[in-house]
C-alpha cells in the first residue's frame, strides 16, 4: 500500500512463446526466470498482492512454488501472439476484488529491482499521474534517423531547424524499457493504455533494462547473474 491506496501486481506469463520456447521458467543461475520477477514484487513495500496470469499449468505450478498467487486460470483466447496486454491485465482486474493501483511485471525483465518497482509507484503519487512507466536512454536518438524513398533519397525522420553535430546536443530521447507499468485501476479501464495523457517516465539505467526476447538476450542475463 502507499498513501492509502492499494497495489496489485500482475505478472503475465503465458505458455507456447514461439522465440524462446519456455522463456518465464526457463532456469537461470538454479532459478526460472519467473521467480526473479516475482521476488522483487514481493519484496516491494507497497505491492499488497502478487498474481500470475496465465494459461499454462507447468507456469503455474513454478509461479507457486516461487511464493505467487495463481488465483485463476487466463482464457485461451488471452494467450495467443495476438492477445493485447491490456486486456490481459483487465482480465485480471476482473477476476479479483477492487485495487486502487495496478502494476504489470512483465518476467522478461528480471533486473528490475523491487526499489525500481517503489519509485515508480512512488513517483505515480507524488506527481499526482494517472500512470508511470519506467524507460531508459534511447540507444540511438530519433534526430539522426532518416527515411529512405525508393530512390534511396534520405529525408529527416523528424523536422529539426538546426541539426545538431554532437550527440550531447541533442534533445535527450527515452524508451519504454518494459519493466515497470503502474497506473490507478478506474483510469486504466477507461484508457485501456498505460501510457497515454498524464502518463510519467520512470528513469531506469540500462544496467537494468534489460528485455529478454532472443536465446542471445537469455544468455546474457545468464553470464549477469551467474
Amino acid at each position: 500500500m502507499i498513501d492509502g491506496l492499494s497495489v496489485l501486481a500482475i505478472v503475465p506469463a503465458r505458455g507456447g512463446s514461439k522465440g524462446l520456447p519456455g522463456k518465464n521458467i526457463r532456469p537461470a543461475a538454479g532459478r526460472p526466470l519467473l521467480d526473479y520477477t516475482v521476488a522483487a514484487a514481493r519484496a516491494s513495500a507497497c505491492i499488497d498482492r502478487v498474481v500470475l496470469s496465465s494459461d499454462d499449468e507447468e507456469i503455474m505450478r513454478v509461479a507457486r512454488a516461487c511464493g505467487c498467487e495463481v488465483p485463476f486460470r487466463r482464457p485461451r483466447e488471452l494467450a495467443t501472439d495476438e492477445a493485447a496486454s491490456i486486456d490481459v491485465v483487465l482480465h485480471a482486474l476482473d477476476q479479483l476484488p477492487p485495487h486502487d493501483l495496478v502494476v504489470l511485471l512483465q518476467p522478461t525483465s528480471p533486473l528490475r529491482s523491487a526499489a525500481d518497482i517503489d519509485a515508480a509507484c512512488r513517483m505515480l503519487v507524488q506527481h499526482g499521474a494517472p500512470a508511470c512507466v519506467s524507460v531508459t536512454a534511447a540507444e540511438q536518438s530519433p534526430y539522426w534517423m532518416f527515411r529512405m524513398n525508393e530512390r534511396a533519397e534520405l529525408a529527416p525522420l523528424l523536422p529539426v531547424a538546426e541539426r545538431a553535430a554532437r550527440r550531447q546536443d541533442l534533445p535527450p530521447v527515452v524508451v519504454l524499457n518494459g519493466a515497470v507499468y503502474v497506473a490507478r485501476c478506474d483510469w486504466l479501464r477507461r484508457e485501456r493504455s498505460f501510457v497515454a495523457a498524464g502518463t510519467v517516465g520512470y528513469p531506469m539505467p540500462a544496467e537494468r533494462s534489460l528485455d529478454i526476447d532472443t536465446a542471445a538476450d537469455f544468455e546474457t542475463f545468464v553470464r549477469l547473474v551467474s
